[in-house]
């Protein structure tokens, strides 16, 4: 039966049970309001009309207003005759009662009116006593079928409570555990429904969506193994080292190259958590920095390229980790479910910036004597001994000094660079006094100062520690950023130096009163080569990246900050020499 159809019988059946239940109530009331009335109606009215004219004969017949009363209620007696019998005791009543208004005093006539009333009063009784029991077996049957009807509602109200939501709500919840199932990939999952109803053709048709599921996945996995070892076999003859992990950070595969340069076997590296691998290999372990933690949080720190020995050399290798992240089908929010770390062979690009450096180096460090020449040659120009120059010789002279200058300076930053670029910047860590930096610099740029007529405000706190710096590279670098300040203030204006120790550390800052940098250049200011678009101030832009490198490779940093419009301030912190405060005291 279709569940449509047992819905409509069940409710239909109890509706109609509820309509008989309603409807054998209404016709039993009326019957008992039937039987009620009919006592109140004739057999009571009877006796009140009886009573009335036993009052009327107790206290004297003869007086008119009695008599009148008994005449009005026999009257009414006589149109209320309702029993068997009555009748012929009313007309009895009438006539001697006519006879006694001819002869009021007959006291047999009175007795035999008395007997009258009495009769028609007992009549009357026995009959409301008679219909008393009938109202009472009408009352009892009402009472039965009502009680009948009403088991019968009940037990079918419980059958249906029992039965109907099971009928409905099990295959549901059974379908429902199907359709999970089936979610999962389970596509063996089948529902059972031996029932002729829609149920049992959801059953069927889930049934069949399973089974072509079924045949589905199992046809499609060929063509899937395929993919798969069309892709395993292209990442494998990729030149480039690639290492492909799970959201758990386990090993789901590494192609021969990267098993290469690791020293390991597939077997001893796929199926394992990479930092389990990290601890018993270096390569990995710096291979695994930069990963995403538990927590979903990046480690951000700058990655160097990585150096490994390989194909018989030091090969350079540049990694990059690349997220996995997918939104899953029926979901919204993205869902990281592992990454890929590549390394890319850098190292023929690499060994072309060895052959830049040593090169520009080896050009910088030939350029320094000729240049030197040309120098001790101006100077030999400049002294009068050899001979006096006319104005004209002297203004040559003069622009052949500051393009030497400006050669120097060029080499001398070139050559900075090269000990940046290949690592072998010459670092020599000790106390320094730092009155003596900052006066080195400021006596470094007086002539440049002097000629903008700008002043150099120096502000030096006192008791001050020892700085822990490289004092020839940290006096360069203060003299640079000074030398930017001069150049870039205007005329006639002021530049601050301060030193301060904040925490255990040396600040150093130059204020300047220029233009400042605009917002969107002040994150690139210490890239190597950068000069501000538009700018006509000259210089190689190689000044402030070196100036970064040679404070960081001091355990310092530096920072700028700059109001557009308004100056810059350049700051470098150093250690500070910590000392005993009790002998300081």
């Amino acid at each position: 039966m279709k569940i449509k159809a047992k819905l409509v019988l069940g409710v239909g059946l109890l509706f109609l049970m509820i309509v008989l239940l309603t409807a054998m109530s209404t016709i039993f009331i009326n019957r008992l309001s039937g039987d009620t009335q009919n006592i109140l109606v004739a057999n009571y009215n009877t006796l009140d009309y009886s009573r009335e004219m036993q009052i009327a004969l107790d206290n004297n017949i003869n007086k008119p207003e009695n008599l009148n009363l008994f005449e009005s209620n026999l009257k009414l007696q006589q149109k209320n005759i309702t029993e068997v019998g009555e009748q012929e005791l009313t007309d009895n009543l009438t006539r001697n009662f006519s006879a006694l208004k001819q002869t009021a005093s007959d006291s047999s006539l009175i007795r035999a009116v008395r007997k009258d009333i009495s009769n028609i009063m007992l009549l009357n009784m026995q009959a409301i006593q008679r219909k008393s029991e009938v109202a009472g077996k009408t009352a009892t049957n009402s009472i039965f079928w009502v009680d009948v009807t009403g088991t019968l509602c009940f037990l079918i109200a419980f059958t249906l409570l029992v039965n109907l939501p099971s009928n409905i709500a099990n295959p549901i919840k059974e379908l429902t555990d199907s359709i999970k199932q089936i979610a999962a990939q389970n596509y063996s999952q089948r529902v059972h429904f031996e029932k002729d109803d829609e149920f049992g053709t959801l059953a069927s048709s889930f049934n069949t969506m399973a089974e072509k599921l079924e045949e589905y996945k199992a046809s499609d996995i060929d063509r899937l193994m395929m993919e798969k070892k069309r892709i395993e076999t292209l990442i494998n003859n990729m030149s480039d080292p690639v290492i492909g992990l799970d959201s758990d950070q386990t090993i789901l595969f590494a192609n021969n190259t990267a098993l290469k340069i690791t020293g390991m076997s597939g077997e001893n590296i796929v199926g394992k958590n990479i930092r389990d691998i990290a601890l018993q290999n270096d390569l990995v372990k710096s291979l695994s920095k930069n990963l995403e933690d538990e927590t979903g949080e990046k480690d951000t720190a700058k990655s160097l390229p990585v150096k490994i020995y390989a194909d018989n050399k030091e090969s350079y290798f540049e990694k990059e980790i690349i997220p996995i992240r997918i939104v899953p089908t029926g979901e919204e929010e993205e869902v990281h479910i592992g990454d890929v770390i590549l390394l890319q062979n850098i190292t023929p690009y690499k060994e072309l910036d060895f052959a830049k450096t040593n090169f520009i180096a080896t050009v910088s460090h030939e350029l320094k004597t000729p240049i030197a020449a040309i120098k001790m040659s101006l100077q030999l120009l400049e002294n009068k001994q050899v001979g006096a120059l006319n104005e004209e010789q002297q203004g040559l002279v003069e622009s052949i000094k500051e393009d030497t200058g400006r050669l120097l300076k060029i080499t001398g930053e070139l050559l900075n660079m090269t000990q940046v670029d290949s690592g072998t910047i010459q670092i020599n860590v000790m106390p320094a006094n730092v009155e003596e930096i900052v006066a080195y610099a400021v006596s470094a740029t007086r002539a440049a100062a002097e000629q903008k007529q700008v002043w150099v405000a120096v502000k030096v706190a006192d008791n001050l520690p020892q700085v822990l710096a490289d004092k020839e590279k940290t006096a360069w670098v203060l003299t640079n950023l000074l030398s930017n300040a001069i150049r870039y203030s205007y005329d006639n204006s002021q530049i601050n130096i301060e030193v301060a120790a904040e925490d255990n550390k040396i600040k150093f800052a130059v204020t300047d009163t220029g233009q400042g940098i605009p917002p969107q250049y002040v994150d690139k200011v210490f890239e190597r080569y950068f000069r501000i678009p538009g700018t006509k101030k000259e210089g190689t832009g190689l000044g402030l990246s070196i100036s970064k490198e040679f404070i960081e490779v001091q355990g310092g940093q530096i920072a700028v900050k700059s109001d557009f419009g308004a100056g810059s301030t350049f700051s470098f912190v150093l250690n500070g020499l910590q000392t005993n405060r009790d002998d300081a005291a």
